[in-house]
């Protein structure tokens, strides 16, 4: 699910909305209200439950051979897109709809952009359009979908990169383990040594 020339998508898990009215979200790092949508190339970053934590990596022409081997890895695809267990049964359930938007509607937001946003109430061009089978998606897009059992290790190597990265709603994400404290060593072996 993607967007024909011309276009930028909203995702949501709502298909009746009619008109989207420029509003703060309660995560935003800015106090401007706007409408969000997303372009060809950031579409598949909301090919997840709306509250589904993520964290994705992409390669760059700044990318490293080594950066791109140590978190891409093997497998084909310049992205990887990484989610928790816990999400797997949500990401074959949801109900997950895209809507389609005039993209002159829109302005490029970020730098490098990372979104479109509008200052002024959008309609949709047409019905909301069902996503189907996000898995299906992936496949498609050539888009690796690493499943973890926590997000923040891997989110913690992928910012120290030359690739691309994104991470959406990380507060959802379970904390990270905390490292098991080394064995003591018993008195006899202490002795011996």
């Amino acid at each position: 699910m993607r967007p024909e020339p011309g276009q930028v998508l909203h995702f949501s898990e709502d298909p009746t909305i009619t008109r989207f009215v420029p509003h703060v979200a309660a995560t935003a790092q800015q106090s401007e209200a706007y409408v969000w949508a997303v372009d060809y190339d950031r579409a598949p970053d909301y090919w997840f439950p709306r509250q589904c934590p993520r964290a994705m990596a992409w390669v760059t022409p700044e990318t490293t051979e080594e950066d791109r081997e140590r978190i891409i890895g093997p497998g084909g695809g310049l992205r990887v897109h990484a989610v928790e267990y816990g999400w797997l049964e949500r990401m074959r359930t949801v109900e997950l709809y895209a809507y389609r938007l005039d993209a002159r509607d829109f302005r490029s937001f970020g730098e490098p952009p990372n979104a479109h946003v509008a200052e002024h109430e959008v309609r949709p061009l047409g019905p909301a359009e069902r996503v189907g089978d996000l898995f299906e998606l992936y496949e498609e897009a050539d888009i690796q979908l690493r499943v973890l059992p926590t997000l923040l290790p891997f989110w913690d190597q992928v910012i120290t990169t030359t690739l691309g990265f994104s991470g959406i709603r990380l507060r959802n994400a379970r904390p990270a383990p905390v490292p098991a404290p080394a064995p003591a060593a018993s008195a006899a072996s202490a002795a011996s040594a």
